[in-house]
């Protein structure tokens, strides 16, 4: 028998733990080419709110009834494939069981030598690859330049703050807690950082943590961060939209503050993307961002939940800031 998570129903406004139904099934037989996979860490990620409503978007929603997916590092138990021996690790887009049986197409090996294998779903991974083009190709930071990031404490946000210390920027972040402002700062290396639960006047603190104004802004969250933020950008400023977590549990269509003349005033980029516009290039993206964690260049923080029954709470933990770092669940051990 094979545990597994199934979405139970579409949420209204923030998800709930009754959104999800943990259930028993019964694994097949494998069949020439597949493996069986053993799940060793799973991912959660705050994209994965979209695809529990049935909007249209990106992405294709989940189904009512079948299992939740998302980055999963796992470990080949038994094998039919030529492509996969058996011990072999690998991470792919998978289903949120304990086991799965899969064909072998979308998967790709990783190294267990080269870093912990919880770094594949983080900063060698999707997080760490979406800082890297955001900021890199979008934001392109210049030396001296100021750089603001929201959501800064989490997978993204860490990672954008500090590659933009490595192009010699002032760096700027907000983030949800005086523990996680002290973690930027004193850890990291971020210029300032901004605690916006405690902030009375998100404008004048954003005034005071720029003075020369923002070049880059790196968006995690929207909302009025997004807005105090947008009223002190400089020239020829470039705004990178990753994510609008302040959005994805409304229930109606957000207001606020119009962008438009802001941006035409100071003849400013916004673009928004999703981390696989850059697929072609995740290689280059993934050995540059080694090298620089190999060489203590980039620091990495995790919040690691044991058990796979905590996926429910860990995913809802993403929307109360419960992480710092990369939020993931830790299944089983290699070769255990």
């Amino acid at each position: 028998m094979n545990k597994t998570y199934i979405l139970e129903s579409r949420p209204v406004g923030a998800p709930t733990t009754e959104n999800f139904k943990l259930t028993d099934t019964e694994l097949r037989d494998l069949q020439d080419g597949e493996v069986l996979l053993k799940a060793l860490y799973i991912s959660v990620d705050p994209y994965m709110r979209g695809r529990m409503s049935d909007a249209k978007s990106y992405v294709a929603p989940y189904e009512i009834g079948k299992p939740i997916v998302g980055g999963v590092v796992a470990e080949v138990v038994e094998s039919r494939s030529s492509l996969y021996p058996k011990g072999a690790v690998v991470i792919g887009g998978l289903p949120w069981q304990q086991y799965s049986i899969h064909s072998g197409q979308g998967l790709h090996r990783v190294d267990p030598d080269v870093a912990p294998l919880s770094y594949y779903l983080g900063i060698l991974g999707m997080p760490g690859q979406t800082a890297y083009f955001g900021l890199l190709h979008i934001g392109k930071p210049k030396a001296g330049e100021t750089v603001v990031v929201s959501g800064a404490a989490g997978a993204v946000g860490t990672v954008v703050g500090q590659l933009a210390k490595l192009k010699g920027c002032r760096v700027v972040g907000v983030a949800g807690s005086d523990e996680k402002v002290a973690y930027l700062k004193d850890q990291l290396g971020f210029d300032e950082a901004i605690n916006y639960k405690t902030t009375p006047d998100l404008n004048a603190a954003m005034a005071q943590a720029c003075p020369n104004g923002v070049d880059v802004y790196f968006d995690n969250v929207g909302g009025p961060i997004s807005d105090a933020v947008l009223l002190f950008i400089n020239k020829f400023a470039r705004i990178a939209i990753c994510g609008q977590i302040a959005y994805y549990n409304n229930t109606a269509p957000a207001t606020g503050m119009r962008v438009e003349p802001i941006l035409l005033k100071k003849s400013a980029l916004m673009k928004g993307f999703i981390v696989s516009d850059f697929a072609s290039e995740f290689g280059t993206a993934t050995k540059e961002l080694a090298t620089w964690v190999r060489e203590g260049k980039l620091q990495y923080q995790e919040t690691v939940k044991e058990g796979f029954e905590q996926l429910p709470e860990a995913f809802l933990g993403l929307f109360t800031g419960d992480n710092t770092g990369k939020l993931l669940v830790k299944v089983a051990d290699l070769g255990s």
